[in-house]
Order: structure tokens, then C-alpha cells, then sequence
């Protein structure tokens, strides 16, 4: 069984996702990091964030696991190098990039072969997924998103304000939103769910209410 998890920055995909992967023991695709890892490896290696064509040769050339919430190239753990400013302004045009998007198609379409899996980004749902036994496009209002981004900001230590925060979210919602690929759009059939008012375990529970409903049997499947 798929589940994919679509939906706006600051909605709480991943942290949903990780943890709704864990309490069913299943496979948990952390497809923000896969392109942070290729824009890591096209940095590392001199490969200009232009040149499309050899970036998803690169893409399809190395190897990108999920281990212990740890995400390794090949045997090499990337968990930290890829969660740094250069990478985060690296990954945009690495994942704007068409070739780029497609080739990550095929990588994560593989991945999820044989195994119970909860995958979450932007596409998974309409262009990666489409046929998943359960889609959800989990979001919550602008106000409420900024909100949550900034207290997590705050609890960094970090110096931000709300203003600056929904400005930045507004232009990466409009990005997203209109890229030529993978643009994020509530997939046709999928779940709305928003998630203003909710603490994190409602949410959990509530998706666990829809996989039960849709898969009585499913259980675990090996992590890889």
C-alpha cells in the first residue's frame, strides 16, 4: 500500500509522514531530501544547477537510502551536509529542472516497489503516485503555517518575524504552485485535509482512522 502526503511548505508533511511511517512500520520516502542529496552531490562535483541533462544523469547514476532517519549517498551519511543554506537555495533549480523531476520519478516509482511506503512532497499524489491507495493533500491556512514555521525558527535560536516569514511562503507557494513540472496542486480524488486547530497526534490518528478504512490488513513491510 501507497500513501502519499502532498501539500504546502510549513503544512507538517514530513513530520506526519515520518511519524505515520513509523507507527506502522513501514517504509517512510522523504522526497525533499532525495533532491537536497542530488543538488549536494551536482555541488560536490562542480555540475553547474543549470545544466539540466547531466543532473539527472547524476540523479540516476548514484545511490540515495533511507536508514535509522539518517540519509546516506551511497555509504556516505548526508543527513546534515544537505540541510545547510547553500543546499536549500542549491535544491530549486535542481528540482524545477523537468529531466530532474522525471528522472527522481523513475528513482522513487523503483524505490517503492514490493513495500508498504508513506511518501510526501509536492507531486507524489498526481505525478509520481497517481494511483496510490490513499492520497492526501495536507495543508493549512497561510496564517497558521507562518505561525508554526516561526515558532520552529524561534526554538533554533534563529531572529525572524511573521511578515518576513509569510513573505518568503508566499513566494515559494506561487513557485511551486506554477512550476512547468510537478507543480503542487491538490491531486483529483485525493483527501483534504486541513489541519488549522490540530495538534500533530489528531492528525497522525486521523490518517491512521483512513489507512485502516481503506487497508484492514495492511501491516508492516521491510524497511530498506
Amino acid at each position: 500500500m501507497i500513501i502519499t502526503l502532498d501539500g504546502p511548505a510549513g503544512a507538517g508533511k514530513s513530520s506526519t509522514a515520518r511519524e505515520l511511517a513509523r507507527r506502522l512500520g513501514w517504509f517512510y520516502m522523504d522526497t525533499g531530501a532525495m533532491y537536497r542529496a542530488v543538488a549536494w552531490v551536482a555541488l560536490s562535483r562542480g555540475i553547474p544547477l543549470d545544466d539540466e541533462a547531466r543532473i539527472a544523469h547524476l540523479a540516476e547514476s548514484i545511490t540515495i537510502r533511507f536508514h535509522d532517519g539518517r540519509v546516506f549517498v551511497g555509504e556516505e551519511d548526508v543527513s546534515t551536509a544537505i540541510r545547510t543554506p547553500e543546499i536549500t537555495a542549491a535544491t530549486r533549480p535542481v528540482a524545477n529542472a523537468p529531466l530532474v523531476r522525471e528522472a527522481m520519478k523513475r528513482i522513487q516509482t523503483r524505490m517503492a516497489q514490493g513495500i508498504n511506503l508513506v511518501t510526501e512532497g509536492r507531486d507524489q499524489g498526481s505525478e509520481v503516485f497517481p494511483h496510490a491507495e490513499l492520497r492526501v493533500f495536507l495543508t493549512a491556512s497561510p496564517e497558521e503555517r507562518a505561525r508554526r514555521r516561526l515558532n520552529e525558527e524561534i526554538s533554533r535560536g534563529r531572529t525572524t518575524t511573521l511578515h518576513e516569514i509569510l513573505a518568503a511562503q508566499d513566494a515559494r507557494d506561487h513557485g511551486d504552485s506554477t512550476r512547468a513540472v510537478g507543480a503542487m496542486r491538490q491531486p483529483d480524488g485525493a483527501e483534504l485535509l486541513v489541519t488549522d486547530g490540530m495538534v500533530p497526534e489528531d492528525v497522525v490518528l486521523l490518517l491512521l482512522e483512513w489507512v485502516a478504512a481503506r487497508c484492514p490488513t495492511a501491516g508492516a513491510s521491510p524497511v530498506l
